[in-house]
């Protein structure tokens, strides 16, 4: 495996990413964050994905693939920012990717661009349509950079697009899922138990490590462990249950995004009440994925969080 380019380095996936692979090839991370800890041997440019300076990275570093961790999920970034960081900076480094032709490039999505919808079917393959930011406005950015993922891999066949889909991801990482999770009492929608799939953060890493391989490419849903409900993993987190109506839910879920109390937006809470489940079968007879992490090692990973 040649040298490795991972935007958005400095997040607790990317940093974990980078530990994996840097035992094995270079790694080169681009981000403006600075990479506490970073391993002697890891080579890290601090700077925006946007800016000029980045395709100078491209252009010497000459990396043999690129992993696109660098996707904002801040939901109190304004819309402008988003699209200028997730859009416009994304489609900067598929610019780059293919004018120094790097043979792969691995973009990391989320299985949310489904959304959860009551007409889903029990699970959604690869060609399911993509309707999250049809009801969830945050969601269009997300949606939007899977598209243009996609649109790369037709238009340019030369490069191994790999785009991976995984569920909700938990560990010692800041997201929704893992957040809502460490609350010492979960509140849920009253009336609705949801199945839902969570996979452990190391799960993914391998998985993203499996993608770098020769002669892998399209698009792949991930999952961990066996479905379950929504309330069993409240449960399995040792965490306790407050049901809520869902009007009422919403109402306050509104009036502390308003003051800046919650980082939830409302629209979120549709994941509590509706399946968005994923087949993630191809990628375990093609990419060998195969969790190595149970429920319980899964969602006790949230407590990892420091």
């Amino acid at each position: 495996m040649g040298p490795v380019l991972i935007t958005g380095i400095c997040g607790r996936l990317g940093r974990a990413l980078a530990r994996r692979l840097h035992r094995e090839t270079k790694v080169v991370g681009i981000d403006r964050r600075p990479f506490r800890g970073k391993p002697k041997d890891i080579v890290h440019h601090e700077l925006d994905i946007r800016r000029k300076r980045a395709k100078d990275v491209f252009r010497t570093e000459r990396p043999e693939a690129v992993v696109h961790l660098g996707v904002m999920h801040d939901p109190r970034a304004s819309s402008a920012e988003h699209h200028s960081w997730n859009v416009s900076g994304f489609s900067k480094v598929l610019d780059y990717a293919a004018q120094y032709e790097i043979p792969k490039v691995v973009v990391l999505s989320s299985a949310n661009v489904y959304g959860p919808r009551p007409d889903n079917p029990q699970f959604l393959e690869e060609d399911a349509p993509l309707l999250a930011g049809s009801n969830f406005s945050e969601m269009r950015d997300l949606v939007e950079v899977d598209m243009i993922a996609q649109s790369f891999f037709w238009k340019r066949p030369q490069t191994e697009t790999v785009l991976l889909r995984p569920v909700h991801i938990l560990g010692a990482v800041h997201n929704a899922p893992s957040n809502y999770l460490r609350r010492e009492v979960v509140p849920t929608v009253m009336g609705f138990d949801p199945m839902v799939q969570v996979i452990h953060q190391d799960d993914v890493v391998e998985a993203i490590r499996r993608s770098l391989e020769p002669s892998i490419r399209g698009v792949y849903n991930l999952a961990g462990p066996a479905p379950t409900a929504v309330s069993r993993v409240i449960e399995v987190a040792g965490r306790g249950r407050l049901p809520l109506p869902h009007f009422a839910f919403r109402a306050a879920l509104k009036r502390m995004w308003r003051f800046g109390a919650t980082s939830f937006p409302a629209p979120e809470l549709d994941f509590i009440r509706y399946v968005c489940m994923v087949d993630d079968s191809r990628a375990r007879r093609e990419l060998g994925h195969q969790p190595q992490h149970d429920l319980l090692a899964t969602v006790r990973a949230i407590d990892d969080y420091g």
